[in-house]
């Protein structure tokens, strides 16, 4: 692997949409999770490296990320940028229906950074079959979040404890988990000596 790794790691975004802020969907962790993407997005942009942006169009009728509701816009921490890549969905994985295996193999980019919404779902999604795919995954724990949920078994599953049981069982099997500060460390040197962007 070359020292520089400009043009080989992509920032991957899923679904940082405003339709995921509405507190109907139960409490959050990890309320920096936003500032911690932004922060990832200006360091990606600053190196010149590449930029894609996932959003759901959800097909669901009580969905509030359906294309036709002010909820499937982006967050404005995280709106692209004219030329940063984008590719809609409507399942939770980032790479059913949208092109972006054949975008990254096109682009030879062979290593992705992962964060957005939510941990438990699109995110764990993506980041699996990425792994399946043969990309070299990192996912960053703090610029990823969960909801609370009440489980099939009728309990109340907190939603930071969804959050860290979906990172255990995604590091080092299908990923390596990071946080902000480890990656944009390794990216300021522009070299993956102190992060391991493998698992």
């Amino acid at each position: 692997m070359p020292d520089n790794i400009a043009d080989k790691v992509a920032l991957l975004l899923i679904d940082v949409q405003k339709g995921l802020t509405d507190p109907a969907l139960g409490r959050r962790n990890n309320a920096d999770a936003e500032v911690n993407m932004a922060l990832l997005l200006a360091g990606w942009r600053r190196s010149g490296l590449p930029v894609i942006h996932i959003r759901h169009c959800s097909v669901e009728a009580g969905s509030k990320l359906r294309p036709d509701l002010p909820g499937n816009d982006y967050q404005d921490e995280v709106r692209p940028l004219p030329g940063e890549k984008e590719f809609t969905k409507t399942v939770n994985s980032a790479f059913i229906g949208t092109g972006l295996e054949e975008y990254l193999r096109r682009s030879s980019i062979s290593k992705l950074v992962i964060v957005g919404l939510s941990t438990e779902h699109c995110v764990s999604a993506s980041t699996r079959m990425a792994s399946d795919l043969g990309f070299d995954v990192t996912l960053v724990a703090d610029a990823t979040a969960a909801f609370a949920r009440s489980g099939y078994d009728g309990r109340q599953y907190a939603a930071e404890d969804i959050h860290r049981v979906n990172l255990v069982s995604l590091d080092k099997e299908f990923c390596a988990v990071r946080t902000t500060a480890e990656v944009l460390g390794a990216l300021a040197r522009q070299q993956p000596g102190g992060l391991q962007w493998t698992r």
